[in-house]
């Protein structure tokens, strides 16, 4: 949205990329009064998102890292496990404590223990008062990592000058929490997490489950932070890629397609050309980057002998040569303690031909409409100590948008979807998963050189759990993000006279509960914070 251009104009973004913690409900009576224009202060950051459930046991803490980042050099520690907790925790929940001040941009940051990731944030932008935030996450399904002693890396790549004054000061720990009666792994906890650092991977013989998740995130300032905006050569437009818009996470095994994810739109807190619209309610996934999710059971069988194979991901419909994506990767495995090799075999394999179209109009405005897509269906087989499992994995992702700009970008426009659905079948049982992610924004610059952008956000997911037509579970997600904010370019912060109104809704229900709380905000004021669940 005119990004590059406008961006210089305000003071750009590098960037960067949890679950962010809110202040108190407030009662409507007691909403406070916004400001007429927003001033040097404004409420910190909140998302409406719901805490990570913990069952309420004694717990140990753990200060994971403790640094404060002036520039691009990484805080290096030391993790041992709490010696109080022994090995009786069945649940950990990591904790990000974040504060700065002055003028910075928003910044791309991960940590990492023992070379697995296992966090992946971007910060919000300050006031010159100062803001601080909580971000929370549930890490337990790192427990093999955190069973043992760790070297920690955690970086939040920051530049700090005359000009951009915010030193950010951070501080991370976890929390342990104790078993209830008879200590066991929380359910879906792996064996093994390996990072995937040199594209290779060897994996203990008697693996019978295999995953890989990727922290892909497009950043760095240029247009790949911008890809869903990108056009064909051939379109007047400033972010451009040979094939248009169209990206696809795609993880390989031996060079054989093994798995294709949509990406997430982030939206990071400097995003479409406005930090006005994210000081206090940031874009979905912004502070919790979570990860794209691979099955490669089908080809464990593959894996599981004892050589090291090529694990390689990358994100299709990226021009040659250009950078910008972030794709950390982690491999997370399941072991049978009855077998000392599980062997078996890849079945099938039918990747369907990609398709991408990336139609341009000129007009006024201009007009580019693409679509895109690609299905994916592998199965194998493995013989284990408990009878032969048959997995398969189909997988099909979609994309379209429409994108409209004007003369010099003046306005600029786009709506776009993606489609994620995928079902994994284990024997007898099928898990259905639906993801959607929307987008659907407008920048505009009148006359008197006043910005506006007009935004909403889409993340939506449905799962459901069916074993011979009959349902055991369902869950469904909608968390759904609007924002419209105001500012004069080109003048000091003073005169920018800015305004600004943001909307957050998340809800979540289904056979395990009900969660539902939206939040509003009124020129850095929260006015709303309603919960309905």
């Amino acid at each position: 949205m005119r990004q590059r251009k406008i961006m210089s104009m305000i003071g750009g973004l590098t960037l960067a990329a949890g679950l962010l913690l809110a202040a108190p409900a407030a009662h409507a009576d007691q909403a406070p009064t916004p400001p007429a224009e927003f001033t040097t202060d404004w409420h910190d950051p909140v998302t409406a998102a719901p805490p990570v459930a913990v069952p309420g046991t004694r717990s140990c803490e753990v200060t994971l890292a403790e640094a404060q980042f002036r520039d691009f050099t990484p805080y290096k520690g030391s993790y041992a496990p709490p010696k109080e907790c022994g090995t009786r925790w069945n649940k950990v929940v990591l904790r990000l404590e974040g504060k700065v001040k002055g003028r910075q941009y928003d910044r791309l940051g991960h940590l990492s223990v023992g070379g697995v990731e296992i966090l992946r944030t971007s910060t919000p932008e300050p006031s010159p008062d100062g803001i601080a935030w909580t971000v929370e996450k549930d890490v337990t399904r790192y427990r093999d990592v955190l069973s043992r002693p760790q070297p920690v890396e955690m970086l939040i790549g920051n530049v700090v000058n005359e000009t951009y004054t915010g030193v950010i000061d951070v501080r991370v720990t976890l929390a342990f929490h104790t078993a209830q009666g008879p200590v066991k792994p929380a359910a879906g906890t792996p064996d093994r997490v390996l990072p995937l650092t040199d594209g290779t991977l060897t994996t203990p013989r008697n693996t019978e489950r295999v995953l890989a998740e990727v922290y892909a995130t497009g950043s760095g300032g240029g247009c790949e932070e911008f890809w869903y905006l990108t056009v064909p050569d051939a379109a007047p437009y400033s972010c451009k890629a040979t094939d248009g818009p169209y990206r696809e996470v795609q993880i390989s095994v031996d060079g054989q397609l093994a798995g294709i994810a949509a990406p997430f739109p982030h939206v990071w807190t400097g995003g479409w050309s406005n930090p006005f619209l994210w000081y206090v309610t940031p874009a979905p996934r912004a502070f919790d980057v979570q990860p794209v999710v691979y099955d490669l059971t089908p080809f464990a069988a593959v894996l599981n002998d004892g050589r090291a194979h090529r694990v390689e991901v990358s994100v299709a419909g990226v021009p040659a040569g250009q950078s910008g994506w972030s794709v950390p990767a982690n491999v997370l495995l399941w072991q049978d303690e009855g077998s000392k090799v599980v062997n078996g075999a890849l079945d099938r394999h039918e990747a369907g031909v990609p398709h991408n179209s990336a139609v341009y109009k000129a007009g006024s405005p201009d007009v580019l409409e693409a679509a895109g897509g690609h299905t994916l269906t592998v199965a194998g087989h493995l013989n284990t100590s408990h009878g032969r499992v048959s997995t398969t994995v189909t997988r099909t992702v979609e994309n379209t948008s429409t994108h409209r700009w004007g003369a010099d970008e003046n306005p600029d426009a786009l709506t776009a979807a993606w489609r994620d659905d995928e079902t994994v079948t284990v024997g007898r049982t099928a898990t259905r998963t639906h993801r959607a992610y929307t987008m659907d924004g407008e920048i505009t610059i009148d006359a008197g050189n006043r910005l506006r952008t007009v935004l909403t956000i889409g993340d939506r997911a449905s799962v459901d759990v069916v074993r011979d037509g009959r349902r055991l579970s369902w869950s469904r997600l909608d968390d759904t993000y609007t924002g419209d904010a105001a500012f004069t370019l080109g003048v000091p912060r003073e005169q920018r006279h800015a305004v600004g109104t943001s909307a957050e809704r998340y809800r979540t229900y289904g056979s395990g509960g009900c969660y539902d709380r939206s939040l509003k905000t009124v020129q850095g004021t929260l006015v709303e914070d309603l919960r309905r669940c």
